[in-house]
C-alpha cells in the first residue's frame, strides 16, 4: 500500500466509489478505503430505483433539479463505465406508475402531476401497461422517464472503473482515526498509517463518528430498510409499481424487489419477521400474483437520514481540505453521479450552483459547536 494520496475517501459504498470514479478521471491521485467489502452495506441493500419524481415531491426547486440531473448522467455512464470496467448496471427502463387507491391519494399526487413528464392514467390504462396490478386502484401517476438500474453493479464498476484509471481501492481496511497534522491529514488504518492532503468522509450512517472527530456535532440516524427478492418466471411486471413508500422493482432477469420497511433509530442490521410480513402484505396488495411466487432473499441495510433528510455534500465549515459526502437517506443510489461530480467541482475550485452548495452545505440548519 502507497503510503501518500492527494484524496482519501473513507467508505466504499456507491456514493465514495463515485467519487473516485469522478477524481481519477481527472487524474488525482485517490485511494478508498472501505471497512467491509465495495458496497456491501446501504448500497447493496438498495433496490435501485431511480425515482427522481417519486423521491422528491416536497422540493422542486433544488433537490429535484439536483436529482434529475444525477438520474440524467446514468444514460451516459451506462457505457462509460462498461467499457471501462465490464460490468453491466442493469439499466432498465419501463417508467414508474405510482398508485392511487384512493381518490385523496390522487389528490397527494398533485404536485407530481403538475410536472410536464409526469402523466396521469385511469385504472383502465394503468391495466393496460400491467394488468396483474391490484384491482382496487382508482388510477397512477406514470412517470415514464424514472429508471432503475443494479445497485451492487453500479458500485463496483464505479470502483473497478476508477482503479483502471489509477485510484487505489482498499476493501477490508478500517479507517480507525484521521487526524490533521499542519497541511496533511495521518490516516491510521488497520493496514497501516497514510498520508493525504484532503480527505472525504463518505461513509453513510458511520460517518457520525468522523464528524465528531472532526469538530462537528452532526449526526446520522439510522433508518433500517428490509427488502425481498422474488422470481416472477412469468415476466408480470414491466414498470415499478410504487405506493406508500414501498414499491415492486422489476429486474432485467426476472426477479422483483420488493421494498422497504422505514425503522427509524434501528442499527440491528438482521432482517425481521414483522418486516418481511409487512412486505408480503404489501406485495400482495399492490401486484396480487405475487402471492404464488418463490421466495429468493431477504436482507436489510441502513439508510443514513440527517435532520432534514437532505444529504451533506460540500466542505468542512472550516477547513476546505475536509469534505463531506453522506446522509443521502433513500436516494444513495439517484444521488451517487451528480454527488461525485459535485465534490470534485468543489476539490478543483470548479463553479456548482449556488442553490446546490447552499442546500447541501454541512453548517445548514444548526449552530455549531466545537
Amino acid at each position: 500500500m502507497k503510503t501518500s494520496y492527494e484524496v482519501a475517501i473513507v467508505g466504499g459504498g456507491i456514493i465514495g466509489s463515485a467519487i473516485a470514479y469522478y477524481l481519477s478521471k481527472e487524474q488525482i491521485n485517490v485511494a478508498v478505503f472501505e471497512e467491509n467489502q465495495i458496497g456491501a452495506k446501504a448500497t447493496g441493500a438498495a433496490a435501485g430505483m431511480l425515482g427522481a419524481h417519486s423521491e422528491c415531491e416536497g422540493d422542486v426547486n433544488v433537490f429535484f433539479p439536483f436529482a434529475r440531473y444525477s438520474q440524467s448522467l446514468y444514460w451516459k455512464l451506462k457505457e462509460e463505465l462498461y467499457e471501462l470496467s465490464g460490468i453491466d448496471l442493469g439499466y432498465r427502463k419501463g417508467g414508474i406508475l405510482k398508485l392511487a387507491f384512493s381518490n385523496q391519494d390522487k389528490k397527494e399526487l398533485g404536485a407530481m402531476l403538475a410536472q410536464p413528464t409526469v402523466t396521469w392514467l385511469e385504472a383502465e390504462e394503468v391495466r393496460k401497461l400491467e394488468q396483474d396490478v391490484s384491482p382496487h386502484i382508482v388510477g397512477a401517476a406514470f412517470i415514464q422517464d424514472d429508471i432503475n438500474v443494479l445497485p451492487i453493479g453500479v458500485c463496483q464498476a464505479f470502483a473497478k472503473s476508477a482503479k483502471v484509471l489509477g485510484a487505489s481501492i482498499f476493501d477490508y481496511t478500517k479507517v480507525l482515526q484521521v487526524k490533521k497534522q499542519q497541511d496533511t491529514f495521518l490516516i491510521e488504518t488497520t493496514r497501516g498509517l497514510v498520508e493525504a492532503k484532503r480527505v472525504v468522509i463518505a461513509s453513510g450512517v458511520w460517518s457520525t463518528t468522523f464528524f465528531k472527530e472532526l469538530g462537528l456535532q452532526h449526526g446520522m440516524t439510522p433508518v433500517k430498510g428490509e427488502c425481498i427478492s422474488v422470481t416472477d418466471e412469468q415476466a408480470v411486471l414491466k414498470s415499478t409499481i410504487f405506493h406508500d413508500k414501498y414499491y415492486i422493482v422489476p429486474r432485467n432477469d426476472g426477479q422483483l424487489v420488493i421494498g422497504a420497511t422505514m425503522k427509524e433509530n434501528d442499527w440491528t442490521e438482521h432482517v425481521s419477521l414483522n418486516g418481511i410480513e409487512t412486505l408480503i402484505q404489501k406485495a400482495k396488495e399492490l401486484l396480487p400474483t405475487s402471492a404464488h411466487m418463490k421466495i429468493d432473499s431477504v436482507w436489510s441495510g441502513l439508510r443514513p437520514q440527517t435532520f432534514d433528510q437532505k444529504p451533506f455534500i460540500g466542505h468542512h465549515p472550516e477547513d476546505e481540505s475536509i469534505l463531506f459526502a453522506t446522509g443521502h437517506y433513500r436516494n444513495g443510489i439517484l444521488l451517487a453521479p451528480a454527488t461525485g461530480e459535485m465534490i470534485v467541482n468543489l476539490i478543483l475550485k470548479r463553479d456548482v450552483k449556488k442553490e446546490w452548495v447552499e442546500a447541501f452545505r454541512i453548517d445548514r440548519g444548526k449552530p455549531l459547536t466545537f
